[in-house]
């Protein structure tokens, strides 16, 4: 049952994660290379986005939930994050982009042992809505999610 359930987590968090295509990232995103490993950068991230009045919503480690059943691989988790300041209006200006939220935060371990934070920028993530209010409401978060990433990187 552990193992079938750890599965699932780690098929979940790969859906989150996956590139349009093999090698290939998403429109719109950033990637922010970092000098802190993996476990500090994630601990960084944490407390850059609640200091940013954001809320975590979860913070899922395929690498974590692997080495729990003995498997080694490279740092990888996703953060989720939102705060009913932005859901509220999105909501109001579209159902449909509900099902984007939470936003997410992507951290990864480099081969040399640092980590690199990544996200797609909320204006990507909503683009395809065409809603003007969409537009300005991202148009803010990608401020927040720039200045979370700056502070959790120290770049």
């Amino acid at each position: 049952m552990l193992a079938r359930l750890t599965a699932l987590v780690l098929l979940g968090l790969a859906a989150f994660a996956a590139p349009a295509a093999a090698g290939q990232w998403l429109d719109g995103m950033v990637h922010t290379p970092s000098q802190h490993d993996f476990a500090t950068l994630r601990e960084r991230l944490k407390a850059a986005v609640e200091n940013h009045e954001m809320f975590v919503l979860g913070f899922p480690c395929a690498s974590c939930f692997a080495a729990k059943n003995g498997v080694k691989i490279p740092g990888n988790s996703v953060l989720l994050t939102f705060h009913q300041r932005f859901a509220l209006p999105m909501l109001e200006t579209s159902v449909q982009a509900g099902y984007e939220a939470p936003m997410r935060f992507y951290v990864t371990e480099n081969e040399d042992g640092t980590a690199t934070l990544s996200y797609r920028k909320p204006s990507a993530v909503w683009a395809g809505y065409k809603e003007p209010k969409l537009d300005k409401l991202a148009g803010e978060l990608d401020d927040v999610f720039a200045s979370i990433a700056k502070e959790a990187t120290g770049s």
